[in-house]
């Protein structure tokens, strides 16, 4: 186990999210990293629970080795990778919790939403 606390965050590659996002999960669960794992629209990856293999393999190791305890999924404005309404976005988000829930990793699982001003909003 690494020193140090941890959480995950499943974002997509959008350079506009990160730092908020990080920001924001350092802040509400008091870690120290923040193990990003991104993807082009990950959450509708996650909602369609297909090809997930890679998001999974590196999630383990979040929670497995450095003892990531909190998990959250991002989904966010003006996305390239999954170019959809909100509403859609956030169905993807519900979707996604959904798939990494039945992982059974004994984790908190949360949804977060960036809007077109870069906060972060918990859904």
């Amino acid at each position: 186990m690494s020193e140090g606390k941890f959480a995950t965050a499943i974002n997509c590659m959008d350079g506009r999210t990160q730092l908020p996002v990080n920001e924001w999960i350092r802040r509400e669960y008091h870690v120290d990293y923040v193990d990003t794992i991104t993807e082009p629209g990950p959450i509708k990856i996650l909602s369609d629970n297909k090809d997930v293999g890679s998001i999974k393999k590196r999630v383990l190791i979040s929670v497995g080795k450095h003892g990531s305890s909190n998990i959250a999924i991002v989904g966010h404005h003006d996305c390239a990778g999954n170019p959809v309404d909100k509403a859609t976005q956030l169905a993807h988000i519900a979707g996604a919790i959904k798939t990494i829930v039945s992982w059974d990793l004994n984790v908190n699982v949360v949804g977060l939403w960036v809007d077109e001003n870069w906060r972060v909003n918990k859904v």
